[in-house]
């Protein structure tokens, strides 16, 4: 048994949204305390969205917290969209929705491609930045990519990676993200609307097998504009490597935010970002703290790594109130 569980279910005390460009509107909640101490999560995918479970890492008394949806993802529109979708196209929306909100500065939360999105975020805008809370990290590398796409995890899942590799003919198996990316970006026939659809779907269902140490069998009813609009953000990002400068851009820059107190938490067993990266991370950030949980895949709900994720939130919350 862990010591820590998740919060109460909370509601938010404000949702609007903000036009971020000519294209693009994201949609926002607030909870919790609203003179709280502001708390940004940044959600993974990229794609996902955001979901109530996620107002739950932290102390509704406490906190100010902050979600949102980030470019064509959950509620914000257009929904899946692809144009102007970059990693620094979400990094100036933070720095849109901080300022918008009023804040001078606030504690930064992502896990997976959140993390990533977290340390883009404070490497360019570091003043901002009181603390930042890590969960499976991914700095979207060739090797990590490859590895989750291509060469890697499928040695540990070959059952579902049979199922993915299914829908690309052999002749294209050399880069699978680009073969899909093929599929899910291609203009749907009129008379074939579900091409897309098919594609999106091998995408999701082989990275839900391999999220959990022990795989989930119970899903929930499909959303199919959630599951072609994460599909395609999420394969557009890989495909593109995250648009960086070079395959090291954020382990080079970590350098400039070694005054940011962090926390990091890693399953030992995550197939989506193995360990190896957080633990790069950690040496390269020697104020951070480190946590192999030794019984967890990838998912922030497995019970180890939902346990430290709610403990690193209570610590900065005692770190802000001394």
């Amino acid at each position: 048994m862990y010591p820590r569980t998740l919060y109460p279910e909370i509601s938010p005390f404000h949702t609007d949204f903000l036009l971020v460009s000519a294209l693009h509107t994201l949609y926002y909640e607030e909870c919790g305390n609203p003179q709280g101490q502001p708390v940004i999560f940044l959600h993974g995918g990229p794609g996902t969205g955001v979901a109530p479970s996620h107002r739950q890492f932290f102390d509704p008394a406490f906190y100010r917290i902050i979600l949102f949806d980030q470019r064509g993802a959950g509620k914000s529109t257009p929904s899946g969209e692809l144009r102007e979708n970059t990693t620094w196209d979400l990094v100036a929306d933070l720095e849109k929705l901080r300022t918008h909100l009023g804040i001078a500065r606030w504690l930064v939360f992502g896990g997976s491609w959140g993390s990533t999105l977290a340390l883009s975020y404070a490497i360019t805008h570091p003043h901002p930045v009181l603390g930042l809370i890590l969960r499976g990290i991914f700095l979207c590398r060739s090797s990590e990519i490859a590895w989750m796409y291509q060469d890697g995890a499928s040695h540990v899942f070959p059952e579902a990676w049979e199922k993915f590799i299914a829908k690309i003919p052999a002749g294209e198996r050399g880069s699978m993200v680009e073969a899909y990316y093929r599929r899910l970006t291609a203009e749907a026939p009129a008379e074939d609307p579900s091409g897309r659809l098919e594609a999106a779907r091998s995408w999701n269902d082989w990275e839900n097998s391999i999220l959990h140490l022990y795989p989930k069998t119970d899903s929930a009813p499909e959303d199919p504009q959630h599951t072609l609009s994460l599909a395609r953000i999420e394969c557009h990002y890989m495909n593109h490597r995250a648009f960086m400068e070079s395959d090291t851009y954020l382990l080079e820059n970590l350098a400039r935010i070694r005054p940011i107190p962090c926390r990091i938490v890693q399953g030992r067993y995550d197939m989506c970002c193995p360990a190896v990266t957080a633990w790069e991370v950690s040496k390269a950030l020697p104020q951070a703290g480190l946590r192999l949980v030794p019984d967890a895949g990838h998912s922030a709900f497995e019970p180890g790594i939902a346990s430290d994720l709610v403990q690193a939130a209570d610590d900065f919350k005692e770190l802000f109130s001394q």
